[in-house]
């Protein structure tokens, strides 16, 4: 009777602990200190169910790489900021891109104007050609990544980049990959001019740097894209690269369809 009493108790707990994280994580993503245009795309991007298929706890230690504007940012950070710690690597201070320089200048005044939500960010730099720390080697419990990959083509350094990820990770961390998708036998040339990646073009890069491929998800799934474009992804929204043309069209669309991919770096032996 005790023992049946102890494990209710127990069990009692972990689904209180459980609720708790569940509602830190829906606050995150409902906070008001969003933007409300990235908000609008929640609906494509499902950031809460994508962050818990991911295993992303608020005590971890993980690495955001190229975050861009900021949009999972908005969310990683106040989900982190009590309990975890969190890297944002971005593109080099010292880059001779101007898109760049002008996107990481951007992303840290974003930062510097709200303490409140932005304040324990650790920003660092990422360069997948290799030389950049994301963060100290062996710390991270996850390193993520989203709508990456195929811009690590063009230099040839996309599986440099899996080697550094793995290099930040703890034994046992994970990696998350959420990536624009083809379908399986495009060709090297069509991924890079499309911006669209096959799955298994990503799994053998992962594979390859030592990890091990754990679950897949269609959280980001989009079976209206068919993936063959005009202007490759960037026809869809939100960029809608030929502006007013067909506009309806592939505003109708949606964004594109994705691949969400969780990875385990092997655990110490």
């Amino acid at each position: 009777m005790k023992m049946q009493k102890w494990l209710g108790a127990l069990l009692c707990s972990a689904m209180i602990v459980g609720t708790a994280q569940a509602a830190s994580l829906k606050s995150a993503v409902g906070g008001d200190h969003r933007t409300p245009a990235y908000a609008e795309r929640d609906q494509y991007r499902h950031p809460a169910e994508t962050l818990e298929f991911l295993g992303i706890e608020p005590n971890m230690t993980v690495v955001e790489i190229w975050p861009g504007g900021g949009w999972y940012t908005e969310i990683l950070a106040p989900y982190l900021m009590e309990k975890g710690t969190f890297y944002a690597a971005h593109f080099p201070a010292d880059t001779s891109s101007d898109y760049f320089r002008k996107s990481r200048t951007a992303f840290e005044k974003k930062i510097a104007a709200d303490k409140k939500v932005y304040g324990s960010i650790r920003l660092t730099a990422f360069d997948p050609a290799g030389g950049s720390e994301i963060a100290p080697a062996g710390s991270a419990d996850a390193v993520l990544t989203f709508r990456n990959v195929h811009n690590w083509m063009r230099g040839d350094n996309e599986q440099k980049a899996f080697e550094t990820f793995f290099a930040a990770l703890k034994p046992g961390g994970v990696l998350g990959v959420v990536e624009h998708r083809t379908k399986p036998g495009t060709s090297r040339e069509d991924m890079m001019k499309s911006g669209y990646m096959t799955q298994d073009y990503v799994v053998e890069l992962a594979k390859k740097a030592g990890f091990e491929l754990e679950a897949t998800s269609e959280i980001n799934a989009n079976p209206k894209d068919t993936a063959d474009h005009p202007k490759g992804v960037w026809t869809l929204p939100p960029s809608l690269r030929l502006g007013d043309q067909d506009k309806d069209k592939y505003l109708s669309i949606g964004e594109s369809d994705r691949m969400t991919l969780r990875f385990r770096k092997p655990a110490a032996e």
